[in-house]
Order: C-alpha cells, then structure tokens, then sequence
C-alpha cells in the first residue's frame, strides 16, 4: 500500500503556511511544546467526538487502536462497507497519497451521509475546508457521498435533567461549499506535493498567517530572531503597524521612530521603555481612589467551562464559578483577614458558591476586583440562574471597584510591565517581591483544569494537593489586589 504523504490536518496546515506543512512534515522535532490550554482544547475535542458517536449509535470504530495503525485501518474501514456495517467510526480513507479519517460516517442505500464532530459552537471557514479535503478523498475513492455534514456543539441547549446529545449537537450540511471547493482542493494538493518534493525548507517570512486562523506550531523557530520583548508586544497595536514595522527592519521598541503614528496608550508604553520612567498621573489615581471606602472587600473568582453542561440549568461553555477568595480590610490601616471557598467536584458548586459569597460579603463596604466585568458577568448570570438571590447579588454588583482601571488607563506604568495591564504582570512590576513565579497553579487556565480534572480523580492524596495549589493560587490574586492597592494609596 503505498504511503501517504498528506494527511487532513497536513493540508489544512499548508493552506495556513507551506513552511509549517514543510517542518510538520520532516522537522517535526523543532514544534513548540503543547502548551496547557492548547492541550485542553485538543482533549475537549477529542472527548467531544467520542459522545457525538451516539448520535448513531451501534456503530463500530475502524480505528480502535489507540495509536493508530494506518494500514490497518484502511484495512478494517473497507472491511466494515463491504460487511454492509451501517455506521462507522473513525472510518480511514487514502486518495493520492492523502490519508483521512472520517469522524462517523452513515450509510444510506447505496450513498454515505459524512459527519465531522468539532467542539467549536458554529462553523468556520477553516471546517468548510476540513469538509473539502474530506470530499475530495472519499469521493475519488469511489464512495458515492449523499452529504457530509459538520457537527458542532449548540451554545443555546440548557441541560434540564439527562443529557439530550441531540439537543446538545447541531448538523449543518457544508455538501455545497464542499463540492465548490474541490477544484482549490485539488491544486492546493498539487501544490502541496511539489512543496514536499523539494530538499529545501519554504523560504516564507513571518506574518499575520502565524496566528490565523490557529497560532502556528513552530513559532518558537521561526521567530526565534524576534526579542522577547518587542515591537509585536505594543499593546492595542494593529497587526498592520506592527508588520509594517517589521518590515521596515524595526524590531525593537527603542527603534519605533518619534514620528511613528502610536495612540496615547502605547505612546506611554514606548515612551517608558526608552526612557527607563514610571508614569504616574496622581490626579488621575487620586480621582479613581475616591471610589474606594472602608471596610473593603478584596474579591477574585475562579471557574471552569466545560465544553459539555454538566448541570442542570447550565449551557455548553457556561462559566461556572467554583471558588473565590476574599480579604477584608476593616480599616485602611488594618491587617487583611482572609475569607475563602471551593467547591467540592461532586456536583454543581454555584449555589454552596452564592450562599456563602453572600453570607461572607452581607456587612457594608465597597468590593475591589481586578476586572470587574468579569466578576459582574458571574454575579449577573448566577442571579439569573438562582433568581431567589437575584436582590442581593444586584446590591453586590452596585459596591464592585474596579482596580484594573488605573493599569488599564495607564494612570500607573512601570516599563516593567511590558504593555500589559494583567495582575500578573502588573503585581511583580510594583511589588518584586511578590509574583506568581514557581506556583503549581499560576494561572485562570490551569486553575479551570485543575478543578475539572477532580472530578474524575479518585486518589485522595493528590485531591488533597489540586486543592491545596488552587486555594494558594486564588489567595494570591486577593493579596495581590490588596497590595497594588496600597501602592496607589500611598503615591
């Protein structure tokens, strides 16, 4: 059997970049690692297809092995269509040395009914070109196609009770792009194989198409020439001025001529990066401190969005909230005292969530976030899901402070913060002493991660150490709005 030389995933790459198709093919070793959120999305995806095959359930999976076996499931999924089996799984197709393997495939007569499974909640351009490259293999491999279908998850399906996949789960027929599609399909193989026939790497320079539509793979190698700081990291700057830089051989920000067109906000940026200043507009911090009063709560949430509800009264990708922290001044003068809660992964943790938020923020005083929309978009929504606290959560949101606003409107910058308004830059940059550097969990993504993957943990002693990190992790964020806060009270 001869070996192929394109996959699905391959062409689609190469559509993106001829030089990522180039190094996937032959320097696979120079990818960048996985980051964390990058391997939950594949994993999300990867558990999304598997409950998408009940959708036509009785079906068998031509690929069962868990690394696959290409020839053996070529094999297998020619065995299954001439066994008459009805539905098929993972089913592998070769055409011209392009491999592709079939999400669930439905037979139908004599004709096929193809169905891709994407966690995503409405349907791309990128999947229109994903049905393409499908059609135009199983087609030239004789199979008579009735339609070929994406699958995505429907953001509007409520879970009340079981879970009803097929509420959760919306087909959309892409047949008609699909076929328009095949002629491009068939010189961007072409094309394609020329590009891999050759002994040297594309020469392709970097571009906006190392994010678009996905963040390339070996972006680590080719921007290897690019500081760790530079023009790219000028915050609110268009993709146009900072490529148009770029190519003009501007790469560092001390390089960006004065005459450079730059709004105020990165004006302040550049400006602080040549000249080594902190900006501090004093009017404009004592305006915003005017909002704060004492006592002061000191309050961060942490959630998780699973891809598929797994509560009642909840949607796919809902925010659910699972944990938060709180400090408490009494006074501007006293010692925080430290208030927090997080749910145990037995069961849907928003209203043990509200209760005690509720219960632990009843006494008067102002509520200091770091993004208040946020924490507001939380309150708001569980108000609407629990509507017998929707008055007290309302009387919450009218204390919330933002203390993001003077990082954010650069009343407060320091070079070191690189552009960046985040608490995680923000909170070294004043405070060096204090950052969110050799946590277990430093971060919103891996702290998500970490809670839902308690609810399939089972050994006690690493539960114990997940939670132990997440409420380290959640009591920074709070100690850290307390002490950006005495920054700005004390200049």
């Amino acid at each position: 059997m001869e070996k192929h030389l394109l996959s699905k995933s391959s062409v689609l790459s190469g559509i993106q970049c001829l030089k990522m198709l180039y190094l996937h093919k032959y320097f696979p070793d120079l990818m960048d690692e996985v980051s964390e959120s990058q391997q939950k999305i594949f994993d999300t995806g990867k558990s999304v297809g598997i409950l998408a095959q009940n959708l036509f359930p009785g079906g068998i999976n031509a690929s069962p092995d868990e690394k696959r076996n290409i020839e053996k499931d070529l094999c297998f999924t020619e065995e299954l269509r001439n066994k008459d089996t009805q539905v098929i799984y993972e089913a592998a197709f070769q055409y011209s040395q392009v491999l592709v393997y079939a999400d669930i495939i439905v037979k139908d007569g004599d004709q096929w009914s193809i169905y891709e499974v994407k966690s995503s909640t409405s349907v791309s351009e990128t999947n229109e070109f994903d049905a393409a490259v499908q059609y135009w293999v199983i087609s030239n491999c004789g199979i008579n196609i009735k339609d070929i279908s994406i699958v995505h998850i429907n953001n509007e399906y409520i879970r009340l009770g079981d879970l009803d996949i097929h509420q959760l789960f919306k087909p959309v027929s892409v047949k008609d792009k699909a076929l328009s599609l095949q002629s491009y399909i068939t010189d961007t193989i072409n094309l394609q194989k020329g590009i891999l026939s050759k002994s040297e790497i594309p020469d392709m320079q970097i571009g906006t198409h190392c994010s678009n539509p996905y963040k390339c793979g070996f972006m680590g190698n080719c921007w290897q020439h690019i500081p760790e700081y530079s023009v790219f990291d000028i915050a609110g700057l268009g993709n146009n001025k900072k490529y148009q830089l770029y190519l003009d051989g501007i790469i560092n920000i001390e390089d960006i001529p004065c005459d450079f067109p730059l709004g105020k906000a990165q004006q302040i940026q550049v400006h602080a990066h040549k000249s080594g200043e902190s900006i501090i507009d004093k009017a404009g911090i004592k305006n915003f401190l005017s909002q704060v009063s004492y006592p002061a709560y000191f309050m961060d949430f942490e959630t998780f969005n699973p891809a598929v509800p797994l509560f009642d009264n909840s949607r796919p990708y809902q925010t659910i909230p699972f944990q938060y922290s709180l400090h408490l001044k009494k006074t501007k003068e006293s010692e925080p005292v430290h208030f927090e809660f997080l749910a145990d992964a037995s069961g849907d943790p928003r209203k043990r969530f509200i209760e005690k938020l509720l219960n632990n923020t009843e006494k008067e005083g102002c509520i200091i976030v770091y993004n208040k929309a946020f924490e507001g978009r939380i309150l708001s929504e569980l108000a609407q899901n629990f509507p017998e606290y929707k008055l007290q959560v309302e009387e919450r949101l009218g204390r919330l402070v933002d203390l993001m606003i003077p990082f954010r409107e650069k009343l407060y910058y320091t070079p070191e913060m690189k552009g960046s308004y985040s608490i995680k830059k923000v909170l070294p940059a004043l405070i060096p002493s204090m950052s969110y550097d050799g946590m277990e969990i430093g971060e919103g993504q891996a702290a998500s991660s970490a809670f839902e993957y308690l609810f399939h943990e089972t050994n006690p002693e690493i539960i114990a150490g997940i939670r132990r990190n997440l409420l380290d992790y959640c009591k920074l964020d709070t100690l850290a709005t307390v002490k950006i806060l005495e920054i700005l009270e004390n200049n």
